[in-house]
């Protein structure tokens, strides 16, 4: 006698949302570190150039420059764009080709219910200076929707830039705001853009692993389009190694988690260019999301919410005149140059010094808003996690390595995935399981989590509210898995991950040969869901369980199915097991 279970049949609507993206998605792996030892190198923040004895602001009709003798700042005055960023003589290692061609700029994605979208590019209206001296200079461009035309999106909008003395960079934040009463949005993104020079910058960094010379713009220009724009053939390339491979951006894309420390670096002259993210307390989607970093351009972005790898539930909506405000950032762009060794390992190590450095100086103390609160305004949460899950052991265990964090309340366990107004806070738990969360906005927020081995993902059925400089103390707080009665049988490892399923070999015709030999990697090459039909040409996936093997049998994504050039909307793994 046979039984059949029948694995799950998704709708139609959310495969029509399946992209590359989330089958990159599903199938994020766990990177290794690797670190590359930079012995012998001192960092120097500008090479032989001596800082200077503080910061100073120029600012006329039309831009604003602040110069502390390691970098030279220039912004437009007052739209608040990145114009030119100087160092090491280079006068500016940004790319600009015509006036209003920014090197850095802040956009929004955003379209009215049933309207079309559009990309803008935010714009100041106004230039204040809200901190002017030796040791820091901050600068405001914002803009009033009120005072607006009413084709733009209808948000406040703060742009803010610091420079420090003796800091080889600057930092830059964005205040958006919502007042009440004001028309409904949908608002799909919100990000930084950095555009480095394109006759410098060709080598790419956005890992200890993923780090590479990467090929010219000019090169996709001129390939085949693939699936989707991003996606691009090199059939002709400037360097001969690039042609007949695929570029995509989303080959490059990191979980928030690890999403800290991204950039490039010039050979001629040796420079890196370096944009950190300190915290994730300001980026949607919970540690576990993926979003772009670095991509063909060159393009280094801070990205703060978008529908990447997750589709419409992560459009930002307000209706009924709902009001909302957030501070995005601080981020920093930091610029190195490294003597006598200035080889890429020792730029990168260097730029790791620094991001660990500004992770461990978060929240800053020298933001000016009011808006951005310092850690004496900020509350934090402690406790031990504890997990009981039969199958594991009779009697619950501490929660050892797992994630636990604060975001807004919600009425699942997941709900922290599609949060995209709020902020969260994540750490992860000790061997004991004990943990405890610092610098926490005070607000009311649901703690959740997840423990890797462990089914399921937790959610504590109280409201947690954070307070200034007080901290929450739960105690042993217990994770049920949930398991109804005993377990027959389970498939995979619940991790968060993919890398224990069947990831098959990229089409030949489109590989990144960056990433052969890389098992780990593997899932990024392009087109991977195109050979689910060529394995399963008349039927969907069979998995007999207690002969089949999952690392060889169960296809690492749910995919659509193509026949005849449409895609068959409804696929079903079929699980048989014996009775």
């Amino acid at each position: 006698m046979e039984g059949k279970l029948i694995w799950w049949s998704p709708s139609p609507s959310w495969l029509m949302l399946s992209t590359l993206c989330l089958l990159l998605c599903a199938a994020q792996l766990q990177t290794s570190s690797a670190t590359v030892a930079a012995a012998g190198t001192v960092p120097i923040p500008a090479g032989n150039v001596v800082p200077s004895a503080g910061v100073k602001l120029t600012s006329g009709k039309d831009e604003a420059m602040i110069d502390n003798g390691i970098i030279q700042l220039t912004l437009t005055n007052p739209g608040g764009f990145v114009r030119a960023l100087k160092y090491q003589g280079v006068e500016n290692v940004l790319e600009t080709h015509e006036p209003d061609d920014f090197g850095g700029y802040f956009d929004v994605s955003w379209d009215h219910p049933g309207g079309e979208g559009k990309t803008e590019q935010v714009v100041g209206t106004k230039f204040t200076v809200i901190t002017e001296t030796e040791d820091q200079v901050e600068l405001s461009f914002s803009s009033s929707w009120a005072a607006s035309p009413k084709d733009l999106v209808p948000l406040n909008v703060d742009k803010r830039f610091i420079v420090q003395k003796g800091v080889s960079g600057f930092y830059w934040y964005v205040i958006v705001e919502r007042l009440k009463g004001w028309p409904d949005v949908n608002m799909d993104q919100h990000r930084m853009v950095f555009r480095p020079k394109i006759t410098m910058f060709k080598y790419m960094a956005v890992s200890d692993e993923i780090q590479k010379m990467m090929p010219a713009y000019k090169d996709r220009e001129t390939g085949e389009k693939l699936a989707y724009p991003e996606a691009v053939l090199l059939t002709t390339a400037i360097e001969p190694e690039f042609k007949d491979q695929v570029d995509d951006k989303y080959q490059y894309s990191m979980e928030i988690k690890d999403h800290k420390l991204k950039g490039w670096i010039s050979d001629d002259p040796k420079i890196g260019f370096w944009v950190i993210s300190p915290s994730e307390e300001y980026i949607a989607g919970g540690p576990n999301k993926p979003e772009l970093t670095c991509h063909c351009g060159p393009i280094c972005l801070a990205m703060f919410t978008s529908v990447h790898y997750s589709g419409l539930d992560m459009v930002t909506e307000y209706r009924n005149g709902e009001p909302w405000k957030k501070v995005f950032g601080p981020v920093m762009v930091y610029l190195n140059s490294i003597v006598p060794s200035n080889d890429h390992a020792a730029l990168w190590q260097d730029a790791k010094a620094q991001m660990e450095k500004e992770v461990q100086n978060w929240p800053y103390s020298f933001v000016a808003s009011a808006d951005y609160l310092p850690a004496a305004k900020r509350g934090s949460v402690s406790g031990q996690l504890l997990v009981d899950d039969k199958v594991l052991s009779p009697t619950p265990k501490e929660a050892c390595t797992a994630y636990v964090g604060l975001a807004l309340p919600g009425t699942t366990e997941v709900a922290f995935q599609f949060d995209v107004k709020g902020y969260q806070f994540w750490t992860q738990t000790d061997p004991k399981g004990n943990f405890v969360i610092k610098n926490v906005i005070p607000g009311d927020y649901n703690l959740y989590g997840w423990v890797p081995g462990v089914v399921g993902t937790f959610k504590h059925p109280n409201l947690i509210t954070i307070q200034p400089g007080n901290e929450v103390k739960l105690g042993p707080v217990t994770y049920k898995a949930p398991r109804n009665g005993p377990t027959l049988w389970e498939i995979g490892i619940p991790d968060r991950s993919a890398a224990e399923f069947f990831v098959p070999d990229p089409d030949p015709k489109f590989v990144n040969k960056f990433f052969v030999d890389k098992p780990n990697d593997k899932y990024r090459q392009y087109g991977l869901w195109l050979r689910y039909p060529e394995l399963y040409p008349k039927s969907d996936l069979v998995f007999d369980i207690g002969v089949s093997n999952y690392s060889k049998d169960w296809f690492f994504a749910h995919v659509l199915r193509r026949t005849r050039n449409k895609y068959i909307c409804k696929n079903t793994f079929l699980c048989q097991l014996p009775l």
